[in-house]
C-alpha cells in the first residue's frame, strides 16, 4: 500500500478516535480509576514509542545521534511550554470538573476529590484560577494548545510513514507504532476539551463542533508535512529531525501523565504500575512487527554517536 493510502487510513481512524473521546462521557461512566489506568497504560506506550521507535529511526547519515538528541530536547521543551502557557494537557471526567474547575485539580494531579483539603489540590501543569467568571472559556486555551500539539502529532505520523517506506518498502504497517500511540491518546485529549466545555455550560452541539475541529488537526499536520517533504532533496534530513522532535513530544506527554502518580497515587500504585508496564511492553512488542534489520544492522552505517570528522574538518 502506498504511503498516501496508509496515511489516509491512519488519519481517518485517528479522527474517529478523537470524536469518540469527546463522546466518551455520554457512553460510559468514566471513573477516577478507569481514567488513571488509561493514562498509565497510554503514557507507558508513548514513552516506549518515543525511545524504541522514534529516536532510533531518527538517526540516519544526515542526522547523527548528537543532532537527534538536540532535536529531541527541542521537541520536549516545545511541548512543555505549550502545556505551561496553554494549560493544554489534563484529563478529567466532567463530573469532577465543576463550574469553578480549570482542569487543575484532582484527577490530573492524581488526587481523589476528597484529597484536595490536604493542600495539594493543584495540577502538575497549572494552579487553580481564583475566579470562576472565566470558567466557561477556559477550554479555549486548552483547545488551542492541544490543536498545536495535534498538528505536531500529524507531522510525527507522516514522518514515520515516510521513513518506514524508505527503510522497508514492502512493509504493510508503515509507521504503525506512532499511529497506535496517537490513536490511543487522542480520546483522552478530546475528553479534556469537551469535559471543560460541559463544566462551563456549553451546549452539546458546541462541544461536538469543537471536538470535530480538533479532530481534523492531525490530518492537517500529516498532509502539510507530506506535501512539503515528499521528493525534497533534503527529505532524509527533515524526516530524521521530525522523528527526533516527535520523540521529545512523546516523552514530555508521557512523563506529564506518569510522574504525578509517584506523589499522589500511593493507594493505587500496583494497578497503575502494571498498566504502565503493559504500555511499555506493548511499545516494545510492536518492534517485532518490523523486519529485524530496521532495529539492527541497517543503522550501522548511520553514524550512531558523534560525527565522523574527515581530514577536511
Amino acid at each position: 500500500m502506498p504511503p498516501t493510502a496508509t496515511l489516509a487510513v491512519y488519519c481517518v481512524l485517528i479522527v474517529l478516535a478523537s470524536l469518540f473521546g469527546g463522546w466518551l462521557p455520554s457512553l460510559i461512566r468514566l471513573t477516577h480509576m478507569r481514567l488513571q489506568l488509561m493514562m498509565s497504560a497510554v503514557g507507558g506506550l508513548m514513552l516506549g514509542i518515543g525511545l524504541f521507535h522514534l529516536l532510533p529511526h531518527a538517526v540516519n547519515p544526515s542526522v547523527p545521534l548528537d543532532d537527534a538528541i538536540f532535536w529531541l530536547m527541542l521537541g520536549l521543551l516545545t511541548t512543555f511550554f505549550l502545556v505551561r502557557f496553554f494549560h493544554s494537557h489534563h484529563h478529567a471526567p466532567a463530573e469532577e470538573m465543576g463550574p469553578d474547575h480549570d482542569g487543575s485539580d484532582s484527577l490530573n494531579s492524581g488526587q481523589r476529590p476528597d484529597d484536595q483539603s490536604s493542600g495539594h489540590g493543584t495540577s502538575h501543569h497549572h494552579h487553580r484560577h481564583e475566579h470562576s467568571t472565566t470558567a466557561g472559556h477556559r477550554w479555549v486555551g486548552i483547545f488551542l494548545g492541544l490543536s498545536l500539539h495535534t498538528l505536531l502529532d500529524g507531522v510525527a505520523l507522516s514522518a514515520s510513514v515516510l521513513n518506514d517506506k524508505q527503510e522497508m518498502p514492502d512493509a504493510v504497517l508503515l509507521g504503525f507504532a506512532v499511529f497506535v500511540g496517537i490513536l490511543l491518546h487522542k480520546p483522552l485529549d478530546s475528553l479534556s476539551i469537551t469535559a471543560l466545555m460541559a463544566a462551563g455550560g456549553w451546549s452539546r452541539r458546541s462541544q461536538q463542533f469543537a471536538n470535530c475541529a480538533y479532530a481534523t488537526m492531525c490530518p492537517v499536520g500529516a498532509t502539510l508535512f507530506y506535501l512539503g517533504v515528499q521528493q525534497s532533496p533534503t527529505q532524509d534530513t527533515v524526516i530524521g529531525i521530525a522523528l527526533a522532535f516527535s520523540a521529545g513530544i512523546f516523552l514530555c506527554i508521557s512523563m506529564g501523565d506518569l510522574l504525578p502518580e509517584l506523589e499522589f497515587h500511593s493507594h493505587d500504585r500496583i494497578k497503575l504500575s502494571l498498566a504502565l508496564i503493559f504500555g511499555v511492553v506493548l511499545a516494545y512488542g510492536i518492534r517485532f512487527l518490523e523486519p529485524p534489520h530496521v532495529h539492527g544492522g541497517n543503522h550501522a552505517n548511520h553514524h550512531h554517536g558523534h560525527r565522523d570528522h574527515g581530514p577536511d574538518d
